[in-house]
């Protein structure tokens, strides 16, 4: 199988790259995530001037349309530059969910300010419980909204909300675009772990008009998003292993013990060695699950993504704790980009399915075969 990526996927790489070596480094993400908002507009504002926030956008759309691939690349470069803007779930989930369902009318409405930066969207579905946390009752020609929907990363930052939810009396789900906004709806908000933002949201008899409503039943395409956003934070997480990676290298060069470099201790040399093996594997996979997060068959896709983000979450904690381990109580500080990576790469174990769960999945799947 080739991996090489043409001139195009090859720029967006190296375009993202550039601008965060450029306009977002560590101390300045420092001051961002000490600022009162938690993240950058001016970043935001970048990322839209060089259309990265239309990546997933289809061309007929007024997108890039760069697809899985374009998505991988910039979310490594995302990863690698720990960034506390909201690109993973605007840029990448938000804005499938509304190519994926919403009329063309609805895009029309909501794609250009998503590309144009106007818009911060999220999407707030639980996909353990498919979008039961919530329940939607017809009300005259519109809806009423009951429920709540924890941790949705960047919630509390977003314009436009797409809430998931299971029609009374059905099995039906449904998926809704509110506004932040809206009457009946509380956003309770807090940083993550890994210094971005997320919030609980509760609705209490909120209504919704008809208009707001994505598509019918939601459930298919649901899925075929989450797996889409699925392959990029994977491919995120593969970013913040390289940069994590290198720097315990770097530091194994730089920190003397004995009156020779750290790195020279055949021990570490075999840690680092097992570290560069789980990265590569994590990128093996990372490749695997942009290759199948498209893929019509969901039996398919679904065990790709899963054993993806297995690999990847056990690649994570390794990697993570073998870092802090070798630059000593420097890796727990809160000065050292280290601890940051790792912060950022716990959360990923965390996200979209715990590795347990998916290894849980992977095994029914194997059941059912």
């Amino acid at each position: 199988m080739d991996f090489s990526f043409n001139d195009e996927q090859q720029m967006l790489l190296e375009t993202t790259r550039r601008l965060i070596a450029k306009d977002y480094s560590f101390a300045h993400r420092m001051k961002i995530r000490e600022g009162a908002d938690g993240w950058s507009r001016d970043t935001w504002s970048q990322l839209a001037d060089l259309g990265l926030l239309a990546l997933t956008i289809p061309e007929d759309d007024g997108g890039i349309g760069a697809g899985a691939i374009g998505a991988m690349l910039v979310s490594n470069a995302v990863g690698e530059g720990l960034l506390l803007e909201p690109f993973h779930a605007s840029a990448i989930v938000a804005t499938q969910a509304i190519v994926q369902l919403a009329s063309a009318q609805q895009r029309e409405r909501w794609l250009p300010a998503l590309a144009g930066g106007e818009t911060i969207a999220v999407l707030a579905h639980d996909d353990a419980s498919k979008g039961l946390g919530v329940e939607a009752t017809p009300e005259g020609d519109g809806w009423t909204l009951s429920g709540h929907k924890p941790a949705v990363y960047h919630a509390d930052i977003a314009d436009l909300l797409l809430v998931s939810a299971r029609i009374k009396g059905s099995d039906e789900v449904a998926l809704f675009a509110l506004p932040a906004d809206m009457q009946g709806l509380t956003r309770h908000g807090y940083r993550t772990v890994d210094d971005q933002r997320a919030a609980h949201l509760e609705l209490k008899h909120a209504s919704a008009g008809a208009d707001t409503r994505l598509g019918g039943d939601a459930t298919t395409g649901l899925q075929l998003v989450i797996d889409f956003g699925l392959a990029a934070l994977c491919a995120e997480a593969v970013g913040a292993l390289d940069r994590i990676l290198a720097a315990t290298i770097d530091y194994s060069r730089s920190r003397n013990q004995f009156g020779v470099p750290i790195g020279s201790f055949q021990a570490l040399q075999h840690r680092m060695a097992d570290m560069l093996m789980y990265a590569e594997q994590a990128r093996s996979m990372s490749y695997l699950a942009t290759s199948r997060c498209t893929d019509a068959d969901a039996n398919v896709r679904r065990a790709a993504l899963s054993a993806a983000k297995v690999s990847i979450g056990q690649a994570a904690r390794f990697v993570g704790q073998q870092a802090v381990q070798i630059h000593g109580g420097m890796g727990m500080t809160d000065e050292l980009d280290v601890s940051h990576y790792f912060k950022r790469l716990t959360a990923f174990e965390l996200r979209g399915g715990t590795t347990d769960a998916h290894l849980r999945g992977l095994a029914r799947g194997l059941v059912r075969k």
